[in-house]
């Protein structure tokens, strides 16, 4: 099952969704990853909207939770539960709207974290216990997603997610364009992580930084990697209708 991200939506406001919905499903997608961001965060007030649109066009959808001035390793006691209070909401709204997975970021660096390393390993998989609960309590399944290069950011490299989850059942996203700015290991991510992987993130990049390029534009070795991908829902992270539909393409193309 292949979706396309609402990276790819423009609108500064909702009032265009339908018909970028309408668009999206007539390139052949089958969902729409609901992208809860500024502007059109996924809310209460507005998630029956998402869902009414998404259904009379007969789209599934997944949703991807809050990240931007969220971190739920934060030794501040008041961010870390506002960060998690913003990301339970969202699995509850996921819920409601029958979504198929909510990916998730984990916590990011910082100058105390980086100082107190093992006490910061503690207070994320609290964190990250507290998120796979909600995800057992409302019945959706939860992917802690890799991480870019970038300079605070956790969870680069699959041996360091691994470490961060430890012991915690919660399932992960796999970014492949993410993962192509830091080790593009692909294969050792797919055979350490097998079928705990519960979402699939597509996009491209030139191996620097995260590009969200049109698949095909930079140097993700895609005819090795796709074939090798767990059969699990695949969403197009790209910028636009445009590259949207090029990346379907050219997955057609590969298989």
């Amino acid at each position: 099952m292949i979706g396309l991200s609402m990276t790819a939506y423009s609108g500064k406001d909702l009032s265009g969704l339908e018909g970028w919905v309408q668009r999206v499903r007539q390139l052949g997608f089958d969902f729409v990853e609901i992208l809860s961001e500024w502007p059109h965060y996924l809310t209460r007030n507005n998630y029956r909207l998402f869902a009414e649109v998404l259904d009379g066009w007969s789209m599934k959808r997944t949703v991807h939770a809050p990240f931007s001035d969220l971190n739920i390793g934060s030794f501040n006691d008041r961010i870390r539960k506002a960060s998690l209070e913003i990301i339970r909401e969202s699995i509850e709204l996921a819920a409601e709207i029958d979504a198929l997975s909510v990916t998730i970021h984990p916590g990011h660096c910082s100058p105390v974290s980086v100082r107190n390393r093992r006490k910061y390993l503690e207070i994320h998989r609290e964190s990250l216990r507290k998120i796979a609960e909600w995800g057992l309590e409302y019945g959706v399944r939860i992917g802690v997603e890799n991480m870019p290069r970038f300079v605070i950011l956790d969870a680069q490299t699959c041996e360091r997610l691994w470490e961060i989850l430890g012991d915690v059942e919660i399932g992960v996203t796999f970014d492949v364009g993410h993962l192509n700015t830091t080790t593009g290991n692909f294969e050792r991510f797919i055979e350490l992580f097998g079928d705990r992987i519960v979402h699939v993130h597509l996009h491209d990049n030139r191996g620097e930084r995260d590009e969200h390029l049109a698949l095909g534009d930079g140097t993700v070795p895609w005819a090795r990697v796709l074939p090798k991908l767990p059969k699990v829902t695949w969403a197009l992270e790209v910028n636009d209708l445009e590259s949207a539909r090029r990346s379907f393409e050219f997955l057609k193309s590969l298989h």
